[in-house]
């Protein structure tokens, strides 16, 4: 599907915890692997040094948030400049399972201003497709207790509910909502469409575009006018 694109394509999958994000990260990166694509899947929080931290805390207790946000932006800085950018700039396809708009909606729900958190990430790429996966947070809870987990310190229904209005609310380039109540496999099919779409427009783009033809001066004096007869039409006199 991509063999190579100027800029490489980046896809960010997001959303309020139990929609399904790193199910469909998975696919897509089998689907577009097998496809002869270059891809990358990659999810954040890391598991680099800063990442791990963040980790901790959702299983024994949240930090404050000026932390939460020094460490995540931390943890971006090193996921751009070691992963992302590179894997870019070689032409490849990322996938990211989680990206700053979680950032923007899980700490933004814990009273920080969103516009200054978007700001605050200025420097990460911005997708070429940002794919939020949209369901009501008593789903995504019960789809957690489903497969046998606890929800952790991020994951309470008042949390996750303001967490949901603000993902619905933000404007990026390339976001798209897709509705994740559906099975895993109609979310797949939809975010896949989503993408050959996005990727088709992206390399037309990048196509070489060709110089509009002009007609000079000296051509225009090459060719003798001619009258409504068709003989040669002198200028200057009869």
């Amino acid at each position: 599907m991509i063999s190579s694109l100027p800029g490489g394509f980046l896809i960010a999958i997001d959303g309020i915890d139990g929609a399904g994000k790193t199910t469909l990260a998975r696919r897509l990166g089998d689907t577009l692997g097998h496809g002869g694509t270059p891809v990358t899947v990659s999810k954040e929080p890391t598991h680099g040094q800063w990442g791990n931290r963040l980790r901790e805390s959702a299983a024994t207790g949240r930090l404050n948030v000026a932390e939460e946000v020094n460490l995540l932006l931390l943890d971006r800085r090193e996921h751009v400049d070691t992963l992302i950018a590179p894997a870019l700039a070689r032409g490849e396809c990322v996938i990211l399972d989680r990206y700053y708009p979680s950032m923007v909606a899980y700490q933004g729900a814990a009273g920080l201003p969103t516009a200054e958190l978007l700001l605050a990430n200025d420097f990460a790429p911005r997708a070429d497709v940002l794919l939020v996966l949209d369901l009501p947070p008593a789903v995504g809870l019960a789809r957690i207790h489903a497969r046998g987990d606890k929800p952790n310190a991020f994951e309470t229904q008042d949390t996750l509910e303001a967490c949901r209005a603000i993902f619905l609310s933000i404007d990026a380039p390339g976001k798209h909502v897709v509705d994740a109540t559906r099975s895993a496999e109609e979310v797949y099919q939809a975010a896949l469409q989503i993408i050959v779409l996005a990727v088709a427009a992206k390399a037309q783009r990048s196509l070489p575009r060709s110089r509009p033809w002009k007609r000079s001066a000296a051509c225009c004096r090459t060719w003798p006018r001619r009258n409504s007869r068709g003989a040669p039409q002198r200028s200057g006199g009869t």
